[in-house]
Order: structure tokens, then C-alpha cells, then sequence
């Protein structure tokens, strides 16, 4: 079953994956990556819309503070050279013109695309398609905030593969490990980068 779990130091952020599978094999693996169209669009929902409705209520009261954070938890996957749709990822990259309707539109056509099963005919990742999409997303939206909220420090950030139920325990860090890079950000200085995406400590291009 599709599980919600994760949370950043300032903003719960939700991520689904699979959970409840022990995989053995390669394929296996694949069979546990390749979602139906219902699962991709709770996904969605969590991974990016949800973080985006609690960010937006929570937004009044970070502006009460004087140093305010946002750390989004990505991934590796949302990285826009994973998406093979230049028409995607060449919105999701025009931060002059991308607006939040932009993001939603681009995953009203994923999940099109994934009803009628297009998705590597129109290029789309067909492996963790949606997880991938949702985190995309979110990075895009991270970008968005940065430019819109000039007082606050808003980064996204891959803390690595953690040993967590989601990853079936064989993740390479522990959760102590694995939440040190989200309150590293969290405690950045006022003068510090905002508008950025991290692979732990790491700034990587989006």
C-alpha cells in the first residue's frame, strides 16, 4: 500500500512510495517503481499539492519571524534532466513567466498522459513516473517562493538515501544522518542562499 511519511524541521512535507514489499530481484524492483494511474495521482497530491497548501497556510506566520525558512524535501528523482518532455521541463525552467497554474498544468498533462497510457511516448519517465513529476514539481515550486518571498530563505533538498520502512532498510544513512542536511538549512544565516536545490550539503543545478 501507498504510505505518506517524512517531515521536514519547519514544513511537514509529505512523500508516498511503497511500502510493505521486500523486493529480491530486478524485477521485482520494477514492479514495485511502475504505478497505476490511481496511485500516481495520490502522489501527486501528497508530494507536491499537499506541501503546497500546508507552505501557503503556514506562510502568515513564518512572515511574523524575522529569520523565516522553508526546506522542501526533494529528491534526486526531481531533477529536470530526468524528464525527457522539453516542453515540460523548458516551463518548469523559465522562471520569468512560471506561475503555480504553470506547475499544475504540466501535471494535469502527466496525468493525462498516464490514463491513456502515453507516458514514454510523450516523454515522460515511466519508472517512478509521478514521484519523480511530484518532486519536479516541488522544486519548481521551491524556485517560485524564493523569488516571491525576497525575506525568506527557501531551499529544496535531497538529504539522501535514508534507512527508513520506505526503503525497505537499505538505505546508506541512518535518520539521524539523513536529517542533518534539512536543519543544516533550516539554520542557514540570514545572508544565506535561498532559491537553491541541495543534495545534502551540496547545491546542484536543478
Amino acid at each position: 500500500m501507498p504510505k505518506t511519511c517524512r517531515s521536514s524541521p519547519l514544513m511537514k512535507l509529505g512523500t508516498v512510495y511503497f511500502s510493505g514489499m521486500q523486493p529480491t530481484d530486478e524485477q521485482e524492483w520494477k514492479e514495485i517503481a511502475t504505478q497505476d494511474h490511481k496511485m500516481a495521482e495520490e502522489c501527486l497530491a501528497t508530494n507536491y499539492l499537499g506541501a503546497k497548501r500546508v507552505t501557503e497556510a503556514l506562510i502568515p506566520l513564518l512572515q511574523q519571524s524575522d529569520s523565516p525558512r522553508i526546506v522542501n524535501i526533494s529528491s534526486l528523482l526531481g531533477l529536470l534532466k530526468n524528464i525527457p518532455r522539453k516542453s515540460a521541463t523548458d516551463a518548469l525552467s523559465d522562471m520569468e513567466s512560471l506561475t503555480r497554474d504553470g506547475i499544475e498544468k504540466i501535471l494535469m498533462e502527466f496525468v493525462d498522459d498516464f490514463r491513456q497510457g502515453r507516458l514514454e511516448a510523450n516523454g515522460w519517465p515511466v519508472i517512478c513516473s509521478a514521484y519523480s513529476l511530484s518532486k519536479v514539481a516541488l522544486n519548481a515550486y521551491t524556485r517560485l517562493l524564493a523569488k516571491e518571498l525576497p525575506s525568506f530563505l527557501v531551499n529544496s533538498i535531497c538529504p539522501g538515501f535514508i534507512k527508513t520502512d520506505m526503503t525497505f532498510n537499505i538505505g546508506f544513512l541512518s535518520p539521524l544522518e539523513g536529517a542533518e542536511s534539512p536543519v543544516f538549512l533550516a539554520l542557514l544565516p540570514k545572508t544565506g542562499p535561498s532559491g537553491l536545490f541541495f543534495s545534502r550539503k551540496e547545491v546542484f543545478p536543478f
